[in-house]
């Protein structure tokens, strides 16, 4: 299974609860954090609803 690296670059300050929740699940806390997932579509789901909060690249 291919994996991505997923990196957060911006605040959750100001962000909906639900927003910050999918952030906890993806395992992001702070800022220049970087967590590697299996690339499966709930994931890729989970990346997309905060996708202006991270970034994300192949690994």
């Amino acid at each position: 299974m291919a994996k991505i690296k997923v990196t957060k670059v911006k605040s959750a300050i100001n962000r909906t609860k639900t927003q910050k929740q999918t952030l906890v699940a993806l395992g992001l806390k702070k800022i220049g954090q970087t967590v590697e997932h299996d690339n499966t579509s709930s994931i890729l789901g989970m990346v997309r609803k905060v996708n202006h909060l991270v970034s994300v690249e192949e690994a």
